[in-house]
């Protein structure tokens, strides 16, 4: 009866702001639903038996929950304080929280255990990053987790084991949201850059940025239906990939270069994106390396970025739209490719470049003194220093891997789209 709901809950002092159903378990008896609050509650709820439902651990805000793939009663929920919790609906929740052990550490994220000597909830707690744990997502595997946090890092771990697998970093700001391709070779992500980045997780880089959000970008998704019945390629000899076997109908589809993966996104700016991830982009050639010291060709190709960069009200405009009459002529040409060539690696900037360069380039409330020290070495509790980030395989400059512009860009909404 499409008159009627299946159920309708109204709640008082608490927002609804993430929900789950089990694909797993769903069927005519059984409707598993998990909903998490602005809150901190998370309530697991079963529409078809109309229980009570069970109320989970509270604390900050729920920034999403997620059934693990093909359980019946495990699942993860992440929030704004950062962490994310493993729980059973067949475990009880105590009065008090829980006093933890340490299971395992690693850059940027620590996972601790339950000390109870009795099974209850929640059975892990990771800490991962700094800032809010915005989203995370499972491989189409189900063997590895990804993370995006506000700390502007893409974490990838593998789940069982729980060590990280590979990390990316934002171009700025917070990473807002995740998704893998249907084969699990690629990430994408979106945030507060205004960018969606394609990160491989097979070669652990940054692959391409697209841009044509000119606000945050609150979601990403591949299209099922492009890529996913590929099965995965290995490169030939000369670099390229053997085709498989497909029906006429997506050969038909098919135009030089092949598409070999599509993905959508939206965004703040109230604008939906398509985009296509082409096997040229993909596997370039020649490679886009870049030396470190730029020839006056490389230094001109450098501020060439699409026109609609400059528009955008996120991006820190002196990165990507310095031109040649903003440089004098007696500077050398590792100058003329904007700001962020002028910041080396090894060489420290004076006082006053370092705080131009946080005026530009920081996340906003980063500091070193972040650190701590853990049996006489220094772990770092999450964010990097984004100046010894950006150039590097952690952050490429935006002119260091192919910008893609987008298929469409429409307008569907006068409110920001989720």
């Amino acid at each position: 009866d499409l008159h009627k709901p299946i159920d309708k809950r109204v709640y008082k002092g608490t927002q609804p702001t993430c929900h789950d159903f089990n694909q797993f378990t769903a069927g005519a008896d059984t409707i598993a639903l998990l909903v998490g609050f602005s809150a901190g509650q998370l309530q697991c709820l079963d529409l078809v038996r109309k229980d009570a439902g069970k109320l989970f651990n509270e604390e900050t805000k729920v920034t999403f929950v997620k059934w693990l793939p093909a359980t019946e009663r495990l699942f993860l929920a992440s929030h704004a304080s950062g962490h994310l919790y493993l729980y059973d609906t067949q475990q009880p929740c105590g009065a008090a929280p829980p006093q933890y052990n340490l299971v395992t550490q690693g850059e940027g994220f620590s996972v601790f255990a339950c000390k109870s000597k009795t099974p209850r909830n929640p059975l892990l707690k990771w800490a991962v990053g700094e800032g809010a744990l915005n989203e995370f997502a499972f491989s189409p595997d189900g063997r590895s987790l990804a993370c995006v946090s506000q700390d502007g890092c893409l974490r990838v771990f593998h789940f069982d084991s729980m060590l990280l697998q590979g990390m990316m970093k934002s171009y700025f700001g917070g990473l807002l949201c995740v998704c893998w391709s249907p084969d699990g070779r690629y990430v994408v992500t979106g945030g507060e850059d205004d960018l969606v980045t394609v990160w491989s997780f097979a070669e652990g880089r940054v692959v391409a940025r697209g841009h044509g959000h000119k606000s945050w970008v609150n979601a990403v998704a591949f299209d099922p239906f492009t890529g996913a019945t590929q099965a995965p390629r290995s490169p030939g000899p000369s670099g390229g990939e053997e085709e498989e076997d497909e029906g006429p109908d997506a050969l038909a589809r098919r135009s030089p270069p092949a598409v070999t993966y599509r993905f959508g996104s939206a965004g703040q700016d109230t604008q939906f994106c398509l985009w296509d991830l082409t096997e040229d982009v993909l596997h370039p050639r020649p490679p886009l390396s870049r030396t470190r010291t730029l020839t006056g060709d490389a230094a001109g190709a450098a501020p060439a970025l699409p026109r609609s960069l400059s528009r955008s009200n996120s991006l820190p405009q002196p990165a990507g739209t310095a031109s040649a009459r903003d440089v004098p002529r007696d500077v050398p040409p590792l100058l003329s490719v904007g700001r962020f060539a002028t910041l080396t690696f090894r060489d420290r900037p004076p006082s006053s470049a370092e705080k131009e360069h946080k005026r530009y380039h920081s996340l906003g409330n980063i500091h070193r003194s972040g650190e701590k020290s853990l049996g006489g070495s220094t772990v770092p509790r999450g964010r990097l220093d984004t100046g010894k980030a950006l150039g590097t395989a952690l952050c490429p400059r935006l002119h260091e891997v192919p910008l893609l512009e987008p298929l469409v860009c429409k307008k569907i909404a006068h409110e920001r789209l989720t």
